[in-house]
């Protein structure tokens, strides 16, 4: 059962956001923000400095467990998010990986032009991140519930095939189209090397996950059910047989009228909402009780004041009865400024009116 009178209103939950995820109502909602520890906040930038890079931050495990958890210091959030990247799995995989400065990432070889029986996998690339998780875990307030991350198989190989990340994820969709098989095996592959991540991550001690397809919105309907779809519920499936307890959020950005579809096609416990989505649409769309993540624009906190007030209003109007973590539609800008995190924070730990 779901809805006001079925959670709490301001009761003592240890963690309120894994309540959320098990289908509890909260008021206020708990709330975290997707790139909460990153380029807007002093301090990441002062640490990725001395480190060098994003990479070397990424594998210098305490320094990684330090940016997980800075804005937990700061803002007092009631979710950490793993600090990583998505792209740990195609290194591990044997694609080399390397950021050039100012453009982003890259992978090679590439399998638009190799095949995947070339790579040779390294599945220990994966040891730091599980040092990072133990050493957050350790320090971590025991109201805040800690996430782990993985991309999803689609978006993860629309850079493995790639090299890169791209506007149209074009060179993915067309090996999909003309060599649907060898796309298959390519995902097959994926799903595979992010069962094994993630079930690294819940051992060493995040509470829930989250699997971004960043690049979802890029494929029609038929490709969709095929590449986001299908993959994402095997990964939800291998992953509840090892791990049954652990909630899985999905968030398939730009997935628009296929929202729905997807909620109940993964089998995933919670779905996350990006910008462009009505929420009152997704409240009516998505299956009664399922809780939801997000909404609100980034520019919209990077605007702040009335702008933030009126799109938090809305998204809580519109959730109102169902259990919600507040979130972005995507992630945090670097542009954002502190105060208006700080407002949000404010504005979000106001009950709801009656």
């Amino acid at each position: 059962m779901t809805g006001p009178d079925a959670g709490l209103e301001n009761g003592p939950s240890l963690k309120p956001l894994l309540s959320v995820l098990k289908g509890e109502y909260l008021s206020p909602p708990p709330m975290w923000l997707m790139r909460q520890a990153g380029r807007y906040l002093p301090e990441y930038r002062e640490l990725r400095a001395r480190k060098g890079g994003f990479l070397e931050l990424v594998y210098d495990s305490a320094a990684a467990a330090e940016v997980t958890l800075q804005p937990l210091r700061r803002f007092g959030f009631d979710g950490a998010i793993l600090f990583s990247d998505i792209l740990i799995v195609p290194y591990a995989m044997g694609q080399n990986l390397w950021f050039e400065a100012g453009e982003g990432p890259r992978l090679a070889p590439t399998l638009d032009e190799t095949d995947l029986s070339a790579l040779k996998p390294d599945f220990s690339r994966f040891e730091a991140v599980y040092e990072t998780v133990r050493r957050v875990r350790a320090d971590l307030d025991p109201e805040v519930t800690f996430l782990g991350f993985a991309g999803s198989p689609w978006t993860i190989a629309t850079y493995m095939v790639a090299g890169q990340g791209s506007k149209d994820q074009g060179a993915a969709r067309r090996l999909a189209y003309q060599q649907p098989e060898r796309f298959a095996a390519i995902i097959d592959a994926i799903v595979d090397a992010t069962v094994i991540y993630l079930s690294g991550q819940i051992k060493a001690g995040v509470e829930a996950i989250q699997l971004f397809d960043s690049w979802a919105g890029s494929l029609a309907p038929l490709q969709f059910e095929r590449w986001v779809i299908q993959p994402n519920r095997r990964i939800v499936e291998k992953l509840k047989a090892l791990h049954p307890d652990i909630p899985v959020i999905g968030f398939p950005k730009g997935a628009a009228e296929k929202l729905a579809d997807y909620a109940v096609g993964t089998g995933v416990d919670a779905v996350g909402v990006d910008e462009s989505v009505d929420p009152h649409w997704a409240n009516r769309a998505l299956p009664q009780g399922m809780p939801v993540q997000g909404n609100l624009d980034p520019l919209a906190l990077i605007a702040g004041g009335k702008a933030v007030e009126e799109a938090v209003a809305n998204i809580r109007a519109a959730f109102a009865g169902r259990p919600h973590i507040f979130n972005l539609g995507h992630g945090i800008l670097p542009d954002t400024p502190i105060a208006h995190v700080e407002a949000l924070l404010t504005v979000i730990r106001q009950p709801e009116s009656r």
